[in-house]
């Protein structure tokens, strides 16, 4: 079971109380990004491009708790820069935990050894740490020799321990859907809990600009990695999004499902767009001009895009909306494998090495361990 099914059942009992309610627009997942600074420098992030005097900034634990309680969402997704370099990350966990919130910490596992002791196993709590495929491949992307080593290493502790953990892992142009295949391998045979995966998204701040995928292309890419799927592997993720990813769905974007709290309010319209701030939930809900965005209104800034963060949320609406959003989701989790020969035969094109690229170069480093 790829999730505690207390979690399941708090997540469906609520999307079914919004649908009661009549509720058009309602958050599924809390982004709470406490801090954005980072003790790596990955080519394909745009969170860390901000000036000296904000990457020095945290949220309050009482910041944090306020605006967790105005969204509601039963799910709060931590991310950042790195979570575990904020002074009071145990503190924040521990009041969302005292809360009943879902927590998935999203951590790149640097630090997560030496920081376990700060924290309590709990069903409350999955540390999700970013892998991006394997050793070579999660090297280059995150721009440090030796990072798959150090995060393995600590999901193997944190594992020891009794947490919950799954891992994150963000997909560029030029992925080796073999590889990525023997990765999902890896991390079952690691045995965290699940995988949640999706495609890079074309941060304008990036360094690397040049592999970000397109839509055809994340869904022929997806289609070769998620088909003739193997049973051990879980996904921490609803089917109908695996399935929007492999081209056998089309959702619009719900850029509400996710919203995003941070040093600067709540953030128009999404996590991953940049279009201002609100300073309350209800006015973000209220004054944000939704039909702007997705690709289903034409905003060049949304045309390649297909994260989770603006489409699992569709599909989880899906799932609720009707009976056959509900059948459909029941076959997806029972009937999983996907058989299709041409996605097999894909297998076997030689793929472009993304390592070539000038402009994104491994450095060698030793794990940050300041928490200032």
């Amino acid at each position: 079971m790829p999730v505690p099914i207390s979690q399941m059942w708090t997540v469906a009992s609520y999307v079914i109380r919004q649908k009661l309610a009549g509720r058009e627009r309602y958050p599924l997942v809390m982004m709470l990004e406490p801090l954005f600074r980072c003790n790596l420098a990955c080519a394909g992030c745009g969170k860390i491009q901000y000036p000296a005097h904000i990457l020095k900034r945290n949220l309050s634990p009482e910041e944090c708790f306020k605006a967790v309680d105005e969204c509601g969402a039963p799910l709060v997704a931590i991310p950042g820069g790195e979570p575990l370099m904020h002074p009071e990350i145990d503190k924040i966990v521990a009041g969302l935990v005292a809360r009943r919130k879902y927590i998935y910490l999203c951590t790149n596992a640097l630090l997560l050894k030496e920081k376990l002791d700060l924290f309590q196993p709990s069903k409350y709590l999955s540390f999700s740490v970013h892998m991006d495929g394997q050793r070579d491949h999660h090297d280059f992307s995150v721009c440090r020799e030796g990072g798959y080593d150090i995060a393995y290493e600590a999901i193997q502790e944190a594992l020891r321990r009794g947490f919950r953990v799954t891992t994150n892992t963000t997909l560029f142009d030029g992925a080796d859907p073999v590889s990525v295949r023997q990765f999902f391998d890896e991390m079952m045979d690691l045995g965290v809990e699940g995988m949640m995966v999706s495609p890079g998204y074309s941060y304008d701040k990036a360094p690397d600009q040049q592999h970000f995928l397109g839509r055809a292309r994340t869904r022929r890419l997806f289609n070769a990695i998620l088909s003739n799927r193997k049973p051990n592997w879980r996904f921490n993720m609803s089917p109908l999004f695996l399935e929007f990813l492999m081209g056998k769905r089309d959702y619009p974007c719900t850029a509400w499902g996710m919203p995003t709290y941070n040093l600067f309010g709540w953030q128009k319209p999404c996590y991953l767009l940049q279009d201002g701030y609100a300073d309350t939930f209800q006015e973000l809900i209220e004054t944000t001009d939704w039909d702007q965005y997705g690709t289903q209104n034409g905003n060049p800034k949304c045309a390649n895009c297909m994260v989770h963060s603006g489409f699992e949320a569709s599909a989880v609406n899906h799932t609720f909306s009707s009976l056959g959003g509900l059948f459909a989701t029941a076959r997806a989790t029972l009937f999983a494998r996907y058989p299709d020969e041409k996605a097999r035969a894909m297998l076997n094109e030689p793929v472009k090495p993304v390592h070539d690229h000038p402009l994104v170069k491994i450095k060698p480093a030793q794990a940050e361990k300041t928490t200032a």
